[in-house]
């Protein structure tokens, strides 16, 4: 079939979305607007969950039974039968055979249209029975007019929004928004090609592709569209990838024309070393490779003018707090403040202790201090703290989401840390940003990341970032094993800890929730507390939840620290950051209903001594004695390696970027159409293109992002 027919709109369709009801916008309306529909481009841009053929018409006879057929046929009965329920009962023939169709829900109108003698199309599900063939609830209208020449497109909608309505102002907008190309002449990206009407190959345009998706032709293979393999998949798919590229490169050079403090360590007066290297004097240890590697591309990016954007990647227990410390020292040393901010108040408290035992006895030499900012704290304490932050005497600020309220004024804050990143939202890390911004700077920002991120991930939604891996961990580290366990063998489990606590080590037992709930049988951590305090009589088995009094859970975070504690039944909340090595065993109650990298991060609670660790997953099976397929393949990667890098890689595969990453924690997906496991090709293509265009072709760079992310390019500057 010629292109040019290929792609032209269905004539039955060419008419605009309807117009506004009187005094105001109508349900339908408004549906589009919840849809995020309120741009031609937008419309344009909504593509077909699924399609319906009714370009042909199959004759009864020709109907294999299940499946879905267009059928013209007469009416030749039609009642209404009450029993065993209500319910309409309608005969139709055509000139190859007879068929009933049953409606358990319908209307006078539909009676109407259904009445013996009308000529109908129908639509439906053909099932084979003991009294003939049947269709339940079909599709039907009176018969007459030409066939569509395409496929008719079903859409994602929302209440209010039918689909007559959705698709007649879809293809309203096709007809009137500017699809014009915006890719530089000879950038054609690497797409299957398809042949026009003179035999030659060549690509479809974006609007034929659009065209095409719309409206497909019946001899196109739907497995093509299904799969988004098809020539004009490739097309959009491209065009997205080079969109976030751009926007990802533009938010780059935007932030380098932007100013932040120059941060270089400098000799006190008195001859005393640079504040860093006092503190790799102190540290019990030495740096590894990696983390003096890192160390040096955070220190130079401090020292230049224009604010560091960078993402510090290390899998759990390999030293990025120690980083973040000798990043703090550089802003420190030079005058300026440094602020660090944790998700969680126990992770938070963890930095605290840790950097009050580095720094502050370096920093109290030179009349400064740390400070503690978060929400529990008592009114008094945290006037104090922010009077301290206010003038400058707090050097280093350590803190939970309270660091970035807005009664929290910094006199000179130069470095923000974010640890565990991915858990902020981009309005928190602007809040952050902004506490420089009086000054006509911005602070550096330092991103932190226990959970790796993959390759094609780190190039697609991490283009603006520079990113720094600390890829080794320290020495005396010991390989943590890990045993995937039924719980129908818990007792054993027990037994087990019996063993670990006799011999002088500490274990962690992790459930998945507080309270009972009817919606999942899951045990709680209340109950498995109670359990395990009877089943091990003379341990100290404490109890840590999300819900717990502040003062509460430091007292039991404090006994388990000092290793007064055997046992700590915990939820989620010792994911990140816990460090007690003495602990050297994990158990993981319901591990088949954790995400993959929770799983990894629970298991790197323990490892982090000399004592040879395990990390139990116990798994319930379903009444069948299985484990569900995706829950099953968490399981196998857990079980199978420790690498992080591999993990977040199947991570990828199982979960797929949006829940991955939160589509960046900004509640919208950046990529609707790409799929970073099947098209790294088109992310090459994108990423190559992308700086050359915003050099050589800077209005086409402009229309491109603006057409397909409006808005949304925003999220990324964060």
């Amino acid at each position: 079939m010629p292109l040019a027919a290929k792609v032209a709109l269905p004539i039955a369709a060419r008419t605009a979305a309807p117009a506004a009801a009187k005094g105001g916008a109508s349900v339908a309306q408004k549906a589009l607007q919840k849809l995020g529909l309120q741009r031609d481009i937008d419309l344009a841009l909504h593509l077909p969950l699924r399609y319906e053929d009714e370009t042909r018409i199959t004759p009864l006879a020709n109907a294999r039974d299940g499946q879905m057929v267009q059928i013209e046929a007469t009416v030749t009965a039609s009642e209404v039968q009450l029993r065993p329920r209500r319910q309409l009962l309608v005969r139709v023939e055509d000139d190859t055979g007879s068929c009933e169709l049953r409606f358990f829900s319908f209307y006078p109108s539909h009676q109407k249209t259904l009445a013996v003698g009308a000529r109908l199309r129908i639509r439906g599900e053909v099932k084979g029975g003991f009294w003939g063939r049947q269709m339940l609830h079909p599709a039907f209208r009176l018969a007459g007019g030409e066939l569509p020449a395409a496929l008719t497109p079903v859409y994602p909608t929302t209440a209010g929004l039918p689909q007559p309505y959705l698709r007649r102002a879809v293809v309203g907008a096709l007809t009137r928004v500017d699809l014009s190309d915006t890719l530089p002449p000879g950038a054609e990206p690497p797409v299957t090609r398809i042949y026009s009407q003179n035999g030659l190959q060549r690509l479809f345009s974006l609007r034929e592709a659009l065209i095409f998706l719309h409206h497909p032709t019946p001899d196109v293979a739907l497995s093509t569209l299904e799969d988004h393999s098809h020539p004009a998949w490739q097309r959009l798919k491209a065009e997205e990838l080079l969109a976030q590229q751009l926007s990802q490169q533009q938010s780059r050079r935007e932030r380098d024309r932007l100013r932040a403090p120059v941060l270089r360590p400098a000799r006190a007066d008195d001859g005393a070393l640079p504040l860093h290297e006092q503190l790799m004097a102190v540290l019990p240890f030495d740096l590894t490779a990696a983390q003096r590697r890192v160390g040096e591309e955070i220190a130079a990016d401090l020292a230049r003018p224009v604010p560091m954007h960078r993402l510090l990647q290390g899998d759990v227990g390999s030293g990025k707090t120690v980083v973040a410390a000798l990043a703090a020292c550089l802003a420190m040393d030079a005058g300026w403040q440094c602020a660090l901010m944790a998700p969680t108040e126990i992770l938070a408290e963890q930095h605290f202790a840790k950097m009050i035992g580095w720094l502050e006895p370096l920093l109290a030499a030179r009349g400064r201090r740390v400070a503690w900012l978060v929400g529990g704290q008592k009114k008094k304490e945290r006037t104090a703290m922010l009077a301290l932050v206010a003038s400058g005497e707090a050097a280093l600020v350590v803190g939970t989401h309270a660091v970035i309220q807005e009664q929290v004024q910094f006199k000179n804050l130069a470095l923000a840390i974010i640890d565990e990143q991915h858990r902020f939202g981009v309005a928190q890390r602007l809040a952050l940003r902004q506490k420089l911004s009086h000054q006509g700077m911005e602070p550096h920002m330092l991103m932190m990341s226990a959970t790796p991120i993959p390759r094609t991930l780190a190039m697609s939604y991490y283009a603006d970032l520079d990113v720094s891996v600390i890829d080794e961990l320290p020495p005396g580290r010991t390989p943590i094993v890990t045993k995937l366990i039924a719980d129908s063998r818990k007792d054993e489990v027990i037994a087990r800890i019996g063993a670990q606590v006799a011999a002088g080590r500490q274990v962690y037992w992790v459930c998945p929730l507080i309270e009972e709930s009817e919606a999942l049988d899951l045990s709680n951590a209340t109950a498995t507390h109670a359990d395990l305090s009877e089943a091990l009589p003379g341990v100290m088995v404490g109890l840590l939840h999300s819900r717990m009094p502040t003062a509460e859970k430091k007292a039991v975070m404090a006994l388990f620290t000092s290793g007064q504690m055997g046992v700590l039944v915990s939820t989620t909340v010792i994911e990140v950051g816990v460090d007690v090595p003495n602990a050297s065993l994990m158990v993981i109650e319901h591990a088949e209903r954790f995400g993959l990298s929770q799983l990894h991060q629970l298991r790197g609670r323990v490892g982090r001594g000399a004592a040879a660790s395990a990390c139990v997953l116990l798994y319930a099976t379903n009444d069948s004695g299985r484990v569900g397929e995706t829950a099953k393949e968490r399981l196998r990667a857990m079980a199978e390696t420790n690498d992080g890098f591999e993990i977040a890689r199947r991570d990828l595969e199982i979960r797929g970027p949006g829940e991955f990453l939160g589509a960046r924690q900004s509640g919208d997906a950046l990529l609707r159409f790409a799929d970073l496991a099947t098209d790294t090709h088109l992310l090459e293509w994108a990423r190559e293109l992308a700086p050359q265009m915003l050099d050589r072709y800077p209005d086409l760079a402009t229309r491109h992002v603006a057409r397909w992310l409006g808005g949304k390019s925003d999220y990324l500057k964060a």
